[in-house]
This record gives C-alpha cells, structure tokens and sequence, in this order.
C-alpha cells in the first residue's frame, strides 16, 4: 500500500492539532527534564562500562 506524501502530512497534522490543546507546559517541562536526565546517565553508564570493559582486558 503506498501513502501519497499529502495524506501522510495531513494526519501527522491533524494528530499534532488535536493533541496541541491538551498540552500543558508542565507535562512538557517534566518531559524536558526527564529526557535530558535519562540521556545524562545513559551516556555515563555507557562511559562506565567502556572504562570497565577496557580495564578488564588488561
């Protein structure tokens, strides 16, 4: 089944509007810092790792 481009930006439209309204800026602050706090300690746990994988070979 193809999707022509105009129907796939109409729903990606329609859905984002229709969304829109129920946002509150609270939900998207907390959604912000939870975010930002799970790409902080991903990216230390994989630093974590590599330094623990990398003294384990030796």
């Amino acid at each position: 089944m193809q999707h022509s481009n105009s129907t796939v930006i109409g729903t990606a439209g329609g859905t984002f509007l229709s969304v829109l309204p129920n946002l509150h800026s609270e939900d998207v602050l907390k959604t912000v810092i939870l975010a930002s706090v799970g790409a902080v300690v991903s990216f230390s746990i994989s630093l974590v790792l590599k330094f623990l994988i990398k003294k384990h070979k030796k």
